[in-house]
């Protein structure tokens, strides 16, 4: 599985390319805002003759949703996305009158739960539900091969702000700590926004979830 990241919009967001078999793809928190953006990662899909099967939100900020109704109608592809995010898509639509772009929000999503397993590209994850920095925010978990994206609810060295609409600090920390912080050490994590980082990185070494941070690593990074 190969994966490829762009950074798209004022915010610096991560937008990653799973590379599935035979030419299909799986797109994650699609944020090409811009109409140079987009043609970007439509020119990079063409160039290296992938077909989205499917775009994976984890959660509905319109930093992660600009490029979501565009890649739909191209691909006719179906947008997985928890339920619970789709008032935060109809709260941020306000922020227009601000004069801040919107994401178009004239995209259909196919709901996912906690725990479900979903099979698109060729490839099996899982969706973990890990509400806080959104109500609906979840992360995909690609246990095969050892990785998941987190979306802005785990960052390397931080976590996702819960100051926003629908936000709760104190379910974003249980969620991390109950479900993320029990994954195996050598997954690596790919978040919404900045570098990547592991599961054990950020399990020994994140000040943010002090003084929860182990002190050794059962997994021998060398």
């Amino acid at each position: 599985m190969e994966i490829y990241r762009f950074i798209f919009n004022r915010l610096e967001e991560n937008t990653f390319v799973v590379e599935g078999l035979c030419g299909s793809a799986l797109i994650v928190d699609p944020g090409c805002e811009s109409p140079a953006e987009q043609q970007r990662l439509k020119s990079f899909l063409e160039a290296k003759g992938l077909k989205p099967a499917a775009i994976l939100l984890t959660h509905g900020h319109m930093d992660h949703t600009y490029g979501v109704a565009f890649l739909q109608r191209l691909y006719s592809c179906p947008v997985y996305m928890h339920d619970d995010d789709k008032s935060v898509i109809a709260y941020f639509q306000r922020v227009a009158k601000f004069g801040i772009p919107v994401a178009d929000p004239s995209f259909t999503t196919t709901p996912v739960a906690d725990g479900q397993i979903v099979e698109a590209a060729g490839l099996s994850f899982k969706v973990i539900s890990t509400p806080g920095h959104s109500p609906g925010s979840v992360c995909y978990l690609f246990e095969e091969q050892r990785a998941i994206f987190t979306g802005d609810t785990l960052f390397a060295g931080a976590i996702g702000r819960s100051d926003l609409f629908g936000g709760d600090y104190d379910s974003e920390i249980r969620a991390i700590m109950e479900k993320l912080m029990m994954l195996d050490g050598d997954i690596a994590v790919y978040p919404g926004h900045g570098g990547s980082s592991s599961i054990a990185d950020e399990r020994v070494g994140n000040p943010f979830l002090e003084p929860f941070n182990e002190k050794e690593e059962l997994y021998d990074q060398n």
